[in-house]
């Protein structure tokens, strides 16, 4: 018989090797048949026709690690609004600021949400400070506000669940706006998974050198090579894919107004240099509709939506942005910025105006928004009640009341603020809490509650 020490030293020697081997062999065979699946799906479903990834499905799931973290806001969001894409003529979102802002915008009966960089940097970043739109903000911001737009849409659920409703579907995709990628594409990797942990649904990525960024409607702007802007929404792409989201990419280039470049390097991009150069090192381009048709093109076959950034509301040139990207690529989707920066106005009569999107949606532009809806209506609504108040005090702030009595018709309902912030919820929460005994809830005998029901 053998003593106690050998036997655990045959375990250790002989059982554990032979185990190993299995276990080791039982990986391999589930890594393997993992990747074959996930080679499949890249090639079978409709979802990815028309996107190339120059990496393996082993890749991705080396890169994964062992575990696999569920993102479920971030994968629902993508699912719906990969579906919206294709069920809707197109859709219609606003810049939101706030998560409140978001909420509203989603009472109101919209689709999705934007957020736009612009007004993370103005008024939402996690340095505290105002910016213009030049990237000088912490690249986590952007993630933060979208964690922050969830949860409030999160609360929203919430509370319409315990009221008994069921018909309002409050977890609108957010499309988020992740600027140049805050530095190469690395910084890009690490930017979109925190954008799919915040629950990002998309997220839009610019071609412009990420440290001389500027706001699409300024001026400086400075492009990077076309195959280095290939390589950031690739590993856009890449990360979407680690972390198991179908996270909808969108490209936007800024090559309609940039005059400037950081190297001759990719010979795609040679044809628009004129051959000057900056005393920066930067070479002069020329911009226009040919250069950003160009960078479309090139940038098609690794994203779901191109964006051409432009400097007015001009349906013509839109209509031959689309046109040029269709001939080549059948059906990509498109998305257009319908941007404050532009006085619509002064550039499009009413009637043009108002049949803008639908025309921009016939030619395919899929996705379209306001991006800074949201400090605009902020600012212009306190502005206007500051002034009136400053005027007739309280007869001032009554008549924003009677405004919002009177929007309770098409569904708003923030007049009731303590419920709207979910007072109700968790007065619940501590009644499930007591069983049913507490005495202390907050919205019985509220002052809302006697003057507001």
């Amino acid at each position: 018989m053998q003593s106690d020490a050998s036997q655990n030293g045959a375990l250790q020697t002989g059982a554990l090797p032979t185990g190993g081997l299995q276990t080791g062999a039982l990986q391999n065979e589930r890594f393997q048949n993992q990747a074959m699946q996930m080679q499949k799906d890249w090639q079978d479903n409709p979802r990815w026709q028309g996107i190339s990834r120059p990496y393996t499905a082993e890749d991705v799931l080396r890169l994964r690690g062992s575990v696999q973290v569920e993102h479920t806001l971030a994968k629902l969001g993508a699912e719906r609004l990969w579906s919206l894409l294709h069920t809707e003529h197109h859709i219609k979102a606003l810049g939101a600021l706030t998560g409140n802002q978001a909420v509203q915008q989603v009472k109101a009966g919209l689709q999705a949400i934007y957020l736009s960089g612009w007004q993370v940097a103005a008024d939402a970043n996690l340095s505290g400070n105002m910016y213009p739109d030049q990237s000088l903000y912490p690249s986590n911001s952007v993630p933060a506000v979208v964690k922050r737009i969830n949860q409030a849409l999160q609360r929203a659920d919430q509370i319409h669940h315990i009221e008994g409703n069921t018909d309002t579907h409050w977890f609108a995709p957010i499309i988020a706006d992740a600027e140049a990628g805050f530095g190469g594409h690395l910084n890009v990797f690490e930017l979109m998974k925190q954008m799919i942990e915040a629950g990002a649904a998309g997220v839009h990525f610019e071609d412009q050198l990420s440290s001389e960024k500027k706001c699409g409607h300024m001026g400086g702007k400075v492009l990077i090579p076309t195959s280095q802007a290939i390589r950031n929404l690739t590993a856009a792409r890449l990360a979407a894919d680690v972390t198991g989201v179908p996270t909808v990419i969108v490209a936007r280039t800024d090559a309609n107004g940039a005059y400037l470049l950081t190297s001759d390097v990719d010979e795609r991009d040679r044809e628009f240099i004129t051959g000057e150069r900056t005393s920066e090192g930067f070479f002069r381009i020329r911009g226009g509709i040919d250069s950003a048709i160009a960078r479309g093109l090139a940038y098609a076959p690794y994203v779901d939506l191109i964006w051409c950034e432009t400097s007015e509301p001009n349906i013509e040139e839109a209509a031959r942005f689309a046109q040029a990207i269709h001939e080549k690529f059948p059906g990509k989707l498109l998305a257009y910025n319908c941007s404050p920066s532009f006085n619509w106005r002064k550039k499009l009569d009413e009637e043009t105006i108002a049949t803008f999107q639908e025309q921009l949606g016939d030619m395919g532009y899929k996705f379209q928004f306001v991006t800074l809806a949201g400090f605009h209506a902020l600012n212009l609504s306190m502005f206007d009640l500051a002034r009136k108040y400053k005027e007739s005090g309280m007869a001032a702030y009554s008549e924003l009341q009677q405004l919002e009595f009177a929007s309770e018709q098409y569904g708003y309902t923030a007049t009731k603020h303590q419920r709207e912030v979910g007072t109700g919820y968790f007065d619940d929460v501590a009644q499930v809490i007591t069983g049913g005994l507490s005495s202390t809830t907050a919205l019985t005998g509220s002052t809302e509650q006697e003057q507001f029901a």
